[in-house]
């Protein structure tokens, strides 16, 4: 069994190798694929990914969003890596919702259950994440979630054919609402 994350409606679970095929999927919607990391893991990368979440949770994470629709649905992905194990900086990222289950704040809420379980549970200090500059939608999330836009990283990322901005974001502990 892996480890469970209750939200209201939802939940977070560490993904396992059953669930390479939909984060693959879901990666390559016409809907989602724009606004990922130009370069992304394969199946093999991706299940020794997930392998390491298990082993190490304490350094990594892949984890599954699902909803409860009479049965627990796959909805989405989101993971977190170690930036800096000495001053407790996770970096965030790959958080993506399957276009059925947009609409419902969804990503908002699993956001704010993840941000707890990282900084209150797993006892990290500090969140970061950086988010393409065209995408106006994943910018408005970090800052609903509660996030702190932080900066610019000027024509930072080839995408798209064009040079874009990376607009950086980041949570500490003291930021969470009591």
């Amino acid at each position: 069994m892996t480890e469970t994350i209750a939200g209201d409606g939802f939940r977070l679970r560490r993904a396992t190798a059953d669930d390479i095929d939909f984060a693959l999927e879901l990666g390559s919607h016409e809907d989602v694929d724009p606004y990922l990391r130009a370069v992304r893991p394969g199946r093999e990368d991706l299940l020794q990914e997930i392998e390491k979440s298990l082993a190490e949770p304490e350094k990594s994470g892949r984890f599954v969003l699902e909803v409860y629709e009479g049965e627990w649905r796959r909805a989405g992905v989101l993971g977190f890596d170690v930036a800096n194990k000495r001053s407790r900086i996770a970096n965030l990222g790959g958080l993506a919702i399957h276009p059925d289950f947009r609409g419902r704040h969804l990503a908002d809420e699993a956001a704010r259950v993840f941000q707890r379980h990282l900084l209150l549970d797993l006892d990290f200090h500090r969140l970061q994440l950086e988010i393409y500059g065209f995408n106006e939608r994943a910018i408005k999330h970090a800052e609903r979630a509660g996030f702190i836009r932080e900066g610019v990283k000027r024509k930072a990322y080839w995408r798209h054919d064009e040079w874009v901005d990376g607009v950086l974001f980041g949570l500490v502990r003291e930021d969470l609402e009591p």
